[in-house]
């Protein structure tokens, strides 16, 4: 008597086995979600960090060391920076600083709406690309800067990321900070900035290399009065 079999055979599956370049692809895969994770963990605990402690080096310091000795840099608290200078870095960059979450709409809107080449950017994408990334513009820079800048605005204050910007930016070869651009533009300080130096300072960004101090501008008078239009209708109250 043939008996059945306790432990039938089962049946094969249809699937082939996979190949190696599929295994390779895989891994590569895995490898690259693990980078992008590690990535964005580094940079939420660095934007953590730096909402206490103030950024030491940049990437775009330390590549403009190459090209030009760096003037000393002293980080300043905004308190000891002239709220006219606040003001007029706002009415220059980002106008709307207060009464956004760190991307202006209306702004992107009308850029779209228009055709313009010119940018959008704000002051807090600004403080994301100074401090953490690097300055050659491309699709990974911009990326991370759109992760970035949320979280900014989560986690720091609008006083903070101001603060944060004034120190980092660039205000001439090899001049970074607010102290050293009052001390090499004007032989001041941070904290006795004049309405019109603060607007000339302004008006040289974000293109420092090719834009200077010395003289009066349509840039830095419209600045200037820019300055006092935030400071009349509320738009500097978050950060005064």
């Amino acid at each position: 008597m043939r008996h059945a079999n306790m432990f039938p055979r089962q049946p094969a599956s249809d699937a082939p086995p996979a190949s190696r370049p599929a295994v390779v692809r895989r891994a590569l895969l895995f490898w690259l979600r693990f980078a992008l994770l590690r990535a964005v963990l580094v940079m939420v605990g660095s934007v953590t960090v730096y909402a206490f402690v103030n950024p030491p080096l940049t990437w775009t310091m330390l590549g403009a060391a190459r090209e030009h000795p760096l003037a000393e840099r002293r980080w300043v608290p905004l308190e000891g920076i002239a709220p006219v200078m606040a003001r007029s870095v706002v009415a220059a960059e980002d106008a709307n600083f207060c009464l956004h979450w760190g991307f202006d709409m209306v702004e992107i809107r009308k850029v779209v709406a228009s055709g313009s080449s010119r940018g959008a950017s704000t002051i807090t994408q600004q403080t994301a690309k100074n401090v953490f990334l690097w300055q050659t513009r491309s699709w990974p820079r911009k990326a991370a800067e759109t992760i970035l800048t949320p979280q900014i605005e989560a986690l720091w204050s609008k006083a903070r990321i101001l603060e944060v910007y004034l120190n980092v930016a660039e205000f001439g070869p090899g001049v970074f900070g607010i102290h050293a651009a009052a001390e090499a533009h004007f032989g001041t300080t941070p904290d006795r900035l004049t309405p019109v130096q603060a607007a000339r300072l302004a008006a040289i960004l974000p293109a420092p290399r090719h834009r200077g101090t010395g003289a009066p501008s349509a840039r830095s008078r419209s600045i200037l009065d820019g300055a006092q239009t935030i400071a009349r209708d509320g738009r500097a109250a978050c950060f005064e």
